[in-house]
């Protein structure tokens, strides 16, 4: 490391923050505590392994030529069949902008509670409420222009090279298209995984300073491009907790016979995970300056700092 700038530890950081973990869930254990803050974690997004939803399809199924009674399908599908699809797809975007917003606004009340050591739902939620609400749009925003980049960057491809249903292209991929589509797609998985990591420290930065979340993007970006390393061995390291999480939810829910995997029961059965995750996520971004201690933004004793470097960067502008 250079002489002006902190060093970053991985594992002190991880060793400190099942410390935190153990001060909050039980230094004392309270149970109500304990739900609470469970209920912070399931608002956040902490919800165990999920749910997943099959839906059976026939991929032989040829709408040109299907009928019934030489009836073309168009004419005999009921009046009300496309308003009613029509109405369900409103209402799933609806109910996932919603879903969006509350995990937002439940990623900072997550947050507070492990920064205070406290269970408290309704005092964060109002605290926060410009935060979490621009968190939101700001998300939204970037997940619109994602869908839109694509479809451009896809039309590009499509479009010259005759790959559309009936197109000059189907009859096979030229090397140009295959390497096209692999360009895309791993400058896709680049981009996601970008804003994947500037994203999980967004909020922190946001709880600490109290800006919005275009500010905090371009904060945690300048972090991430001037100091990469740290960051890549964050990613790498997140993998391997993510995978062992995963792993411990789907033998608990085993054991469990599947209650564990339930909504809200997930985030309080594994909640010591998610705290020693999320206090690991803190205590890594503390590291890196005064500026970005969530603790000192709480007014709270700090939890032992992994690191204590004596020399420390200025704020990034």
């Amino acid at each position: 490391m250079n002489g002006d700038q902190p060093k970053i530890e991985i594992f002190e950081p991880f060793g400190a923050a099942l410390e935190v973990m153990k001060r909050i869930l039980f230094q004392p254990f309270d149970f109500a505590k304990w739900c609470v803050i469970g209920f912070a974690a399931f608002l956040s997004g902490s919800w165990g392994t999920g749910f997943r939803f099959h839906f059976p399809w026939n991929g032989n199924w040829n709408f040109r030529s299907t009928s019934y009674h030489n009836v073309p399908i168009a004419e005999s599908l009921p009046s009300w069949l496309l308003p009613f699809i029509i109405a369900i797809a409103v209402f799933v975007l609806i109910w996932i902008f919603v879903l969006m917003w509350v995990v937002a606004r439940g990623r900072f009340i997550f947050t507070d509670c492990v920064v205070k050591n406290r269970a408290a739902i309704v005092a964060p939620w109002r605290e926060y409420r410009r935060e979490g609400n621009s968190f939101f749009l700001f998300s939204l925003a970037v997940a619109l222009l994602a869908m839109v980049i694509m479809v451009a960057l896809v039309l590009l491809i499509v479009v010259p090279l005759g790959l559309f249903p009936g197109g000059k292209g189907t009859a096979g991929l030229g090397a140009a298209a295959v390497f096209a589509f692999v360009f895309i797609g791993l400058v896709w998985l680049a981009f996601a995984i970008f804003f994947a990591v500037v994203s999980q420290f967004m909020v922190p930065v946001m709880y600490r300073r109290r800006c919005l979340a275009r500010a905090a993007f371009f904060d945690v970006s300048k972090l991430v491009l001037a100091r990469p390393g740290p960051f890549v061995l964050f990613v790498l390291f997140g993998i391997v907790l993510v995978m062992a999480l995963v792993l411990a939810s789907m033998i608990v829910s085993c054991l469990t016979c599947c209650i564990a995997g339930l909504p809200y029961v997930s985030s309080v059965v594994l909640l010591p995970a998610f705290v020693w995750l999320i206090a690991f996520k803190l205590l890594f971004l503390q590291q890196f300056g005064p500026e970005y201690d969530v603790w000192a933004a709480a007014d709270v004793s700090p939890p032992a700092s992994p690191a204590a470097p004596s020399n420390v960067p200025p704020p990034l502008t």
